[in-house]
């Protein structure tokens, strides 16, 4: 079997949750909201016991989402993109708060200022915004790359071991259950648990390079 392509990974939907507040000034637009994942297909009740994996099989498939939020690699992977998402939120806080005091500034004492003084605050103004802007724009773009390095990581390892199981099953397909288009499936051929298992067991890979600023 050769390994898959497309991965669909949910720490993505965290660090775009955490990093929301990058976007408060007027001078950019807010990012578009994301989309929540549709829940996994599946019949068994929950609290259930899992069902065997059907004797003779040749298809399984595997909930990506639930490997990447729950398995050692994908909880250390989201908590790298929100700690990153927690410092850069409290520098553009901190950037958006002293470009409301100037503004503020300038409202409450424009009157009395001369021609100079008052143009020249609005020249300071203009810049601290335009520096605001483009923080926001290179966090958003420093997030990015975080993520897609993880996630690049998080794929390198996972595909061998999908591959690893699938071969061992003598499977002939393994589907991504939330691009599977399925209503129905018989739970027992959910190999995700087994797939994780194995990655959290396996050598942990070295540290993504880091962002460059």
């Amino acid at each position: 079997m050769r390994p898959l392509q497309k991965m669909m990974f949910a720490i993505a939907v965290v660090a775009l949750a955490a990093g929301s507040a990058w976007a408060q000034t007027p001078t950019t637009p807010a990012p578009p909201a994301t989309q929540k994942p549709e829940p996994p297909v599946t019949t068994q009740p929950a609290g259930a016991a899992p069902r065997p994996f059907p004797e003779g099989a040749k298809v399984a498939y595997i909930d990506l989402q639930y490997i990447a939020s729950n398995s050692v690699e994908g909880k250390a992977a989201t908590a790298k993109i929100q700690e990153y998402a927690k410092k850069k939120t409290a520098e553009l806080e901190g950037k958006q708060k002293s470009l409301e005091a100037a503004r503020q500034k300038l409202l409450q004492g424009g009157t009395v200022l001369s021609d100079s003084a008052r143009s020249q605050m609005e020249k300071d103004i203009e810049k601290q915004a335009r520096e605001l802007q483009y923080a926001q724009q290179e966090a958003q773009s420093e997030q990015q790359s975080l993520t897609q390095d993880l996630q690049n990581d998080f794929q390198t390892r996972l595909n061998p071991i999908i591959d690893q199981v699938a071969n061992e099953k003598g499977l002939h397909l393994v589907l991504s259950i939330a691009d599977s288009g399925a209503v129905w499936v018989n739970t027992g051929l959910n190999i995700s648990a087994e797939v994780m298992k194995r990655l959290d067991s396996a050598k942990p890979a070295a540290a993504p390079a880091p962002v460059k600023k």
